[in-house]
């Protein structure tokens, strides 16, 4: 089986940015590379250096453990200059500068990727190279990877238990992690269950418009199949929730968006449900999405794959939409919360 996480450096990532620090404020942001660490352990030593509960640390996304990456983390009361002095385990300070304000998860454009792939053989290389040809042209599915789900592959369950009433936990990031891995178990059911291609369209399906992002409901097929077709549109899932004013689907997409959340156990009742304090927002999640810039090199019996992925997309899952299952080796199974 073909394997990623060899090596530490065969799974690079750095952050794209939504915006870059004012230069001015009450908070810090710190760019930083890690190496063998995760995004929550980092951001702990931040607040220990810092003085401040862990709460006040922000950060756009949880990166890899078993990686090297870089990514914005964001620190209350922390001098910019004593930033860069740190000496944390696994991370080196590359810069710091103040800005108004906390940063958000969420609040990056996307991700760079340089992976190494071992052991593909020469047919599975071929085979990976025609399929990115392909994916150019209809999009990757945007499902949510597999470490979405933690190593034991239950966090949609807690997730579930959690909205029921069943588990309780103190930590608010925690709970916000289980309730999200079961919004994505949801969508990918979706995703799994739509019978038509990346490329299609249907009534009663929402559509989001790739260039702006604005979301439509098809109500003409016909008319709207050539744009689906061109990629200037594509089909979207449910990220279950309330909140916002989003087009809702109707016809066919609508049952199917309803037989996912009760194959999922999400009853009508659990739909009005959240823990106190957290607010469980709904959208809509493109179906795929462009991989314009992915680029393949082989050598031997080694693939080496670059490529900019969209916040909230898994470079694992283009992965192995190339070569099919592959060994992740450490971390690849993503964390169980709390």
């Amino acid at each position: 089986m073909p394997q990623i996480r060899a090596e530490l450096e065969d799974f690079q990532v750095e952050e794209i940015p939504l915006y870059a620090p004012a230069g001015e404020g009450s908070h810090t942001f710190v760019w930083i590379e890690k190496r063998d660490r995760n995004t929550e352990e980092v951001a702990r030593d931040l607040a220990r250096a810092a003085g401040v509960p862990l709460r006040e640390v922000g950060y756009a996304g949880r990166k890899d453990r078993r990686a090297v990456t870089r990514q914005w983390l964001s620190v209350p009361g922390l001098d910019p200059a004593r930033a860069l002095s740190l000496s944390l385990p696994g991370v080196r300070v590359l810069e710091a500068a103040r800005h108004p304000h906390k940063l958000r998860t969420g609040q990056l454009r996307g991700n760079r990727f340089v992976l190494v792939v071992r052991g593909v053989d020469a047919e599975t290389a071929a085979r990976a190279t025609a399929r990115l040809d392909e994916l150019r042209r209809l999009g990757m599915p945007n499902r949510f990877g597999s470490q979405r789900f933690g190593r034991d592959a239950d966090n949609a369950e807690r997730g579930r238990d959690l909205l029921a009433g069943r588990l309780r936990l103190r930590d608010r990031r925690a709970a916000r992690f289980l309730l999200s891995a079961l919004q994505s178990a949801v969508f990918n059911e979706v995703l799994a269950k739509r019978p038509l291609g990346l490329d299609a369209i249907e009534a009663g399906e929402v559509a989001q418009v790739v260039a702006s992002g604005g979301l439509f409901l098809v109500e003409d097929e016909a008319q709207e199949a050539p744009r689906a077709a061109r990629f200037e549109i594509s089909a979207t899932g449910p990220i279950f929730g309330s909140g916002g004013r989003d087009p809702v689907p109707t016809k066919a997409a609508a049952a199917r968006e309803r037989a996912a959340l009760a194959a999922l156990g999400v009853t009508d009742e659990l739909l009005g449900q959240a823990p106190a304090g957290i607010r469980l927002r709904g959208a809509r999640r493109a179906l795929r999405i462009p991989v314009p810039d992915a680029a393949l090199t082989v050598a031997g019996s080694v693939l080496r794959l670059s490529c900019s992925l969209a916040a909230g997309s898994y470079v694992t899952v283009l992965v192995e939409e190339l070569v099919g299952p592959v060994d992740g080796g450490a971390g690849f199974a993503g964390r169980r919360a709390p």
